[in-house]
């Protein structure tokens, strides 16, 4: 019976499992061209560069304005590859015969190709694309087995190797074939091409091995030794029909021995104490599980032994300040992790997978190793201690002093085995300072430090900037702002700048800002004219004073009637006029005066009332 894909099959890898090479082509390696055996054929052998309808095999790829490239077998020096110019009619241009295959079998055949034209050729352009056959025939030659067409490779701006398979089944008592490929395209410009690495291999199943729990390998710990499980083969039924099983056992995963009587699908392990490695060997015929050329083999399953690990390495023990977010740390191999507990056995998990972790209080913790593979724990696990200093209370503070006095600055911490450091170089617990600004302290306990900020500002005494008599006010106005408070007398304080009904005469304005001490002085003569007066002997207003202009260095005033008449004069002394004249009251009404004090004169006039 001939193998599902046939004559006009697509072509197509191995669905299931390639086995080892059985058959490769490489078509050698050196510096000189070479000609295919007699009969492999039917195109020209050329010694140079292929023109249409010739070959040749070689390690260069240059001619025509090809890529210029080498073979395609890995690892080889001066590699050789089969190079094609086809013909201009359609045909065959290669063929070779594989034996040592095996009756009633799956086999994969493939190969690498390149399109050799660059899709840029300066004569050709993208030229014709290649478009290659692969025929599997019996070994008489008369029964195609499969083919299938590579369709269109077009050329490429870069070279680019690509591979190409067949999937075929051998028949009974078949144990040989014939590969050949044809050229589906036309000569020309164009339709150049090389092939590398033609090989055949097995194709079977995609084939596990899985433990009753569906495990595919198995990491042991020595704790656990010796160990024994049982094994299933699982076969995906991709390519086989049936299944015939050989066992294998090997110590390297490299060397295998079959496993006498083992012949199904089940094995049972004996107990074992070192890394093994077991695999079977699967074919559709049981004839064809003696030939590695005819059957395929599972996925490797091992049983891997995996050491105890050492206990992890502390980095030390850890005397921190409290609040730092300090880690305490330990190294274990790379082939393990570290896991974290609060004792020296069973105990809290604290934190999994990592050298480090950080606690939040003192206290000695334990790590413990656990292997990656396996997840083997150590027999013991590593104490680690941590302890959490505490640290200075500070606060941060802002203050304000007085201009012209000095403020006591306090590190403020009742340690009475602390040490300071100020950023003024001092280092006592108080420091006495008179500038505005930030100063820094440094508080230590030992161990820990801390810094506290005090930000320092001054409090401006008042500025005068004008004291004024407004009528019987006085009016202080100020350059500065503050919450200043202001005096006549020195002993009342209060925020109002004016002060009213105030008498004329020498006064001393008292200035302060409201929380300090220092007092900001002005001496002001307080001088008014009154705008009327009543000589009614009542005790209020009797007379018209001009009270404080004594004080000045030069004063003259003079009373005149609405006629003109000079009613009376005074020149530096008080003056003090009762409304008469001559002993005789005059009459109510407007009286002028005329005052000069110190040169600068001032007219006006003011009522006399009875």
């Amino acid at each position: 019976m001939i193998f599902a894909i046939k004559t006009h099959a697509q072509l197509g890898f191995c669905t299931g499992h390639s086995g080892t090479p059985i058959f490769t082509e490489t078509f050698g390696t050196g510096t000189t061209n070479t000609p295919l055996p007699f009969g492999t054929t039917t195109y020209t052998y050329a010694n140079g560069q292929p023109n249409d309808g010739f070959y040749t095999v070689s390690n260069r790829t240059n001619g025509f304005g090809w890529h210029d490239i080498q073979d395609h077998t890995v690892g080889d020096v001066n590699g050789r590859s089969l190079i094609v110019n086809a013909d201009f009619t359609p045909g065959e241009f290669y063929q070779t015969a594989i034996s040592g295959l095996c009756e009633n079998t799956t086999y994969e055949f493939s190969s690498w190709m390149i399109n050799l034209l660059p899709s840029n050729h300066s004569s050709c352009g993208s030229g014709i694309p290649i478009n290659v056959k692969f025929e599997i025939w019996d070994n008489t030659n008369t029964q195609l087995l499969a083919s299938g067409d590579t369709g269109n490779i077009n050329s490429t701006l870069t070279p680019n190797w690509e591979q190409y398979a067949l999937v075929f089944q051998t028949e009974p008592g078949q144990t040989s074939v014939i590969l050949k490929m044809l050229n589906n395209g036309v000569g020309g410009c164009g339709n150049d091409l090389a092939i590398d690495d033609i090989v055949f291999k097995t194709c079977g199943d995609s084939i596990f091995i899985e433990t009753p729990t569906n495990e595919t390998q198995i990491a042991v710990c020595e704790n656990q030794l010796p160990f024994s499980t049982t094994l299933t083969v699982i076969p995906d039924f991709t390519i086989f029909a049936t299944h015939f099983y050989q066992w294998q056992q090997s110590n390297d995963g490299v060397n295998w021995t079959d496993i006498l009587g083992e012949n199904n699908k089940t094995y049972n392990t004996p107990p074992v104490n070192t890394n093994t490695f077991y695999r079977a060997k699967v074919a559709e015929d049981a004839i064809n599980l003696s030939n590695n050329s005819c059957n395929t083999t599972s996925e490797i399953f091992e049983i891997q032994v995996i050491p105890q690990p050492n206990a992890p390495t502390s980095n030390g023990d850890v005397f921190v300040c409290e609040n730092s977010n300090a880690p305490i740390t330990a190294n274990a191999p790379s082939s393990s992790t570290i896991n974290w507990f609060d004792a020296p056995t069973n105990g809290n998990l604290l934190k999994t997978n990592s050298n480090s972790y950080t606690p939040t209080v003192s206290g000695t913790y334990y790590a413990e190793s656990e292997t990656i593979i396996g997840g083997c724990i150590s027999n013991s696990r590593t104490p680690i201690e941590i302890v959490f200093y505490n640290i200075p209370q500070i606060e941060d503070e802002t203050l304000e002093f007085c201009e012209n006095e000095t403020i006591d600055l306090h590190a403020d911490t009742n340690i009475t085995t602390a040490t300071y450091l100020w950023s003024t170089g001092e280092t006592t617990e108080f420091i006495t300072v008179n500038q505005a600004g930030t100063y820094t302290v440094e508080v230590s306990n030992q161990t820990c430090s801390v810094t506290k900020t005090i930000t320092l500002s001054r409090k401006d005494l008042p500025i005068f900037e004008q004291v004024i008599s407004d009528g019987n006010n006085i009016v202080i106005t100020t350059a500065n702002t503050g919450n200043f408070i202001f005096s006549i007398n020195g002993n009342i304080y209060n925020p109002n700048q004016t002060f009213t009904n105030i008498e004329g005469g020498l006064y001393t304005i008292y200035a302060k800002e409201q929380s300090c001490n220092t007092l900001v002085t002005k001496t002001f003569i307080h001088f008014y004219i009154p705008k009327y007066f009543t000589p009614n002997n009542d005790g209020f207003n009797d007379t018209f004073d001009l009270k404080g202009i004594e004080l000045y260095e030069n004063s003259e005033v003079s009373i005149f009637n609405r006629y003109g008449k000079l009613i009376k004069y005074s020149k530096n002394e008080p003056f003090s006029w009762d409304g008469t004249l001559s002993g005789n009251p005059l009459e109510s009404g407007d009286y002028w005066y005329s005052i000069i004090i110190n040169g600068q004169k001032t007219n006006g006039h003011f009522t006399l009332k009875h």
